[in-house]
């Protein structure tokens, strides 16, 4: 079993979030909008995440068109590419950026949101329970938590088939970066105590791709409590 090895959990490089957002993640993120759409309601208060170039929240709201999304990074870089994104989609009057740490959120502090989502910040955190009580935290009452992840292999062998397999037409940077989120991920074990650990069931995480873990669920009528059930700013 490979040890976790932890990454940068963020980068304001400006040149590192222009490569970021160059990569071919359509698939991934097409994949995980329709996932979530299909398995529940969705907003319309969405909060993401760990937004990155805010991807995702366009992709949503060109699906859901009664959705607004609150989308939250830490690195400047990535929110700047990103109100470019937004801009284009024309869907700056939709989407929202907040510069904020996922780990601490204090710019909010009321449960505003229907729905909370986050790709792949996870593997970026050293304790991720710390984001995923605050998801908890700012969810109204019967309200939505749906986070994706990488899922860490069993090895460095099935580490490099992965990289092959989804990144072998990327730049080495690219792959290189694919290896290293593989490396930081949790395992599918770790992600389910993780949920139990946030007071949330355990099977409301599963493998989903082959890459992959989502945690899916519902916040119970008191969402301070962690009770759940199995379910469905500006730039500075």
């Amino acid at each position: 079993m490979l040890n976790r090895v932890l990454e940068p959990e963020w980068t304001d490089d400006s040149a590192d979030s222009w490569l970021y957002d160059q990569m071919d993640h359509l698939g991934v993120n097409t994949r995980f909008v329709e996932d979530l759409v299909t398995a529940g309601a969705v907003g319309p208060d969405v909060l993401d995440l760990g937004t990155g170039t805010a991807r995702i929240p366009i992709l949503l709201c060109q699906r859901l068109p009664t959705v607004r999304v609150m989308a939250v990074d830490a690195a400047i870089s990535m929110l700047e590419l990103a109100r470019t994104n937004i801009d284009i989609a024309g869907l700056l009057d939709r989407i929202q950026l907040e510069h904020a740490d996922a780990k601490i959120m204090e710019v909010f502090t009321d449960p505003l949101f229907d729905t909370v989502v986050s790709n792949s910040l996870l593997h970026h955190v050293p304790d991720p329970l710390v984001v995923l009580r605050q998801s908890i935290r700012l969810l109204k009452p019967g309200g939505r938590i749906f986070y994706r992840d990488l899922l860490r292999p069993d090895s460095s062998q099935a580490v490099e088939d992965l990289v092959q397999q989804h990144a072998r037409d990327q730049a080495l940077q690219a792959q290189q970066l694919l290896r290293q989120s593989l490396h930081a991920a949790l395992t599918l074990a770790e992600a389910k105590r993780l949920a139990q650990q946030a007071g949330l069931p355990h099977d409301s995480v599963s493998v989903t791709s082959d890459r992959h873990w989502t945690l899916d669920t519902v916040i119970g009528s008191s969402p301070t409590t962690g009770v759940a059930s199995h379910g469905q700013g500006n730039i500075p």
